[in-house]
């Protein structure tokens, strides 16, 4: 009875660990750079609250985004926003690729010219905002890459196909961590 117990609850872990599919688990590393780019929002610090307005629970749109040190020789920006918190693995809530790497400036819901939304957790091409099930507010990473060379990715790169992508390729990169709660 015993072996039984602990074969199940290792099975249950490895099931808990694995994710949620397509718009869920996280299997590939993030890609890593040497040189760092500063991400800021004027809607929210590092750490903080992300305001109401840019979750599901408001207007659902993305938050304005501001970047520094994106290297000169940058051929893309890379924009990937996760829920490392997500009841069934990390979520995804934007993913976007083939920005301009001198447009350093988004307002609020903006999708900067030229770029490439994949699909989100939401199983959308688009931003979804934060939306955590009641209880424990959870942490929303706002990813930014710039790559040496443009990305070759299709229209239905998932997160992971990005980070494959980008793999060898990330010049700098940085992060912006915002909170959300119900």
């Amino acid at each position: 009875m015993h072996r039984r117990l602990v074969i199940f609850a290792a099975a249950a872990a490895v099931g808990l660990s694995s994710g949620c599919g397509d718009g869920g688990g996280t299997s590939v590393p993030a890609p890593s750079a040497a040189r760092r780019i500063t991400v800021t929002s004027g809607a929210f610090s590092e750490g903080g609250t992300v305001p109401r307005r840019y979750t599901c629970d408001g207007a659902d749109v993305s938050p304005p985004l501001d970047l520094s040190g994106v290297p000169d020789t940058a051929a893309e920006l890379v924009v990937l926003v996760e829920d490392p918190d997500a009841p069934h693995g990390t979520f995804v809530h934007w993913l976007m690729w083939g920005i301009d790497p001198h447009d350093t400036h988004w307002a609020a819901g903006e999708v900067p010219k030229g770029a490439t939304q994949g699909r989100n957790g939401f199983k959308k091409n688009a931003y979804g905002g934060p939306c955590p099930p009641k209880g424990k507010p959870h942490h929303y990473v706002f990813s930014v890459y710039a790559t040496d060379k443009a990305l070759t990715l299709s229209a239905d790169a998932t997160a992971d196909d990005v980070r494959r992508a980008l793999t060898g390729h990330t010049a700098a990169s940085g992060t912006l961590t915002g909170r959300y709660g119900r």
